[in-house]
Formats: C-alpha cells, structure tokens, sequence
C-alpha cells in the first residue's frame, strides 16, 4: 500500500495551492479518503474527508469554504484544492485512507498514511 502525496510549497497569503494524494495497492474506490495535517508544534488534525464515491465531503470548521476535497477513483487519487491561504494554514499535509463506509474525522480511523507534504504560507 502507498499513499504518494504531493503539491505543496511555499505560497503568498491569500494564494492557492492544489494537492495530489496517488493511491496504490488496495481498492482505491473501496475507502473513505481524508486529509490531516500537522502544524509546527501540534498534533495532527483532520482537514477534510470524502465519501467513496466523492458525492458527500466533511470539513473542519476553519477550513470550510475556502478548501475543496475530490476524488478520482479512475485515476485512484484524491485532492485537496486550497484557497484563501492563510499562515495558520502552514502544516504538513498527510492523506489518508479509512476502510469504511462512511465518513470519518479520527486519525485512528484511517489505517493506511502517506508521508506528508509541507505547505507554508507566508504573510
């Protein structure tokens, strides 16, 4: 199993930043996908999920209108559309995928990780 996430960097406050999570060797289609990330200094925290299907999707409160979460089961990858980028948003960004039907926001429900990419953004 191996969850390749990619996209981050440096970005300007207020800018937009795309992230690609490449998802191989399980059932793709089969699972819950999520993003967490993981700010200097704190634990890991959720950011979004979405359905299997990528018809229904959860976000964290302070995210929620500016970041957008979809999926591809054809191309087994999800994404994380960033905009509105603020410095509190500054983290390591992990996907993660859960082996369940329906959505859910704990780390310990997500059994499979990707090893994270770094977003900063400056002000």
């Amino acid at each position: 199993v191996q969850l390749q996430a990619s996209g981050g960097g440096l970005v300007q406050a207020g800018g937009s930043l795309r992230l690609s999570c490449a998802a191989s060797g399980y059932p793709f289609s089969s699972y819950i996908m999520g993003w967490f990330r993981q700010g200097p200094g704190k634990e890991r925290e959720f950011v979004a999920a979405i359905s299997r299907s990528g018809s229904n999707a959860y976000y964290q409160d302070s995210v929620k209108g500016r970041f957008t979460i979809s999926r591809d089961n054809a191309k087994n990858t999800v994404y994380l559309q960033m905009n509105s980028l603020s410095p509190e948003d500054t983290a390591v960004y992990y996907c993660a995928a859960a082996p369940l039907t329906f959505i859910v926001t704990r780390t310990r429900d997500y059994g499979y990780w990707g090893q994270g990419t770094l977003v900063t953004v400056s002000s």
